[in-house]
């Protein structure tokens, strides 16, 4: 039996440097992202965590990063135990242009058979990237209540 992967393609009425921008800077993942920063300098090798309400939640490296065109990082989860117990995934964003819009392309990839984070992710990229797409094409956020992510205890 083949492992889990999670893809998920959205069309998004932006640029892709803003989009690049949007996910890589904590001015815009914070609106969109259940308040949380991204940290890292975006240079192959070096470190990256998504820090939400002042807790690293998850950490990795960055594999690639080529703007605006493809970012990928490894991915690991640290506030839930039996989450944080597997091993490192992987993330890939693929920005294409696509006549006035772009195409992006997540790809996160690397879980194990019965995966606690699997269902998690899976939960969670549909709504950040709905609200990612939504701030840049409308300037405005989706209220999604966290609760329903199962994420309440981070907000």
């Amino acid at each position: 039996m083949s492992k889990p992967e999670f893809v998920y393609v959205t069309y998004i009425e932006t640029t892709p440097e803003k989009l690049w921008e949007a996910l890589t800077n904590s001015d815009f993942t914070r609106r969109y992202w259940f308040n949380t920063d991204v940290r890292s300098d975006w240079k192959v090798g070096s470190p990256f965590a998504l820090v939400m309400g002042g807790k690293t939640t998850d950490t990795g490296e960055i594999l690639e990063a080529d703007r605006p065109r493809r970012l990928s990082y490894t991915f690991r989860h640290e506030l839930i135990e039996a989450m944080s117990k597997e091993p490192a995934t992987k993330v890939v964003f693929t920005i294409e242009p696509y006549g006035n819009l772009v195409k992006l392309t997540v790809t996160h990839e690397g879980f194990v058979e019965g995966s606690k984070l699997f269902d998690g992710i899976s939960k969670g990229w549909p709504a950040i990237l709905s609200g990612l797409k939504s701030l840049l094409e409308t300037g405005e956020v989706l209220t999604i209540p966290p609760a329903a992510l199962g994420i309440e205890g981070f907000a």
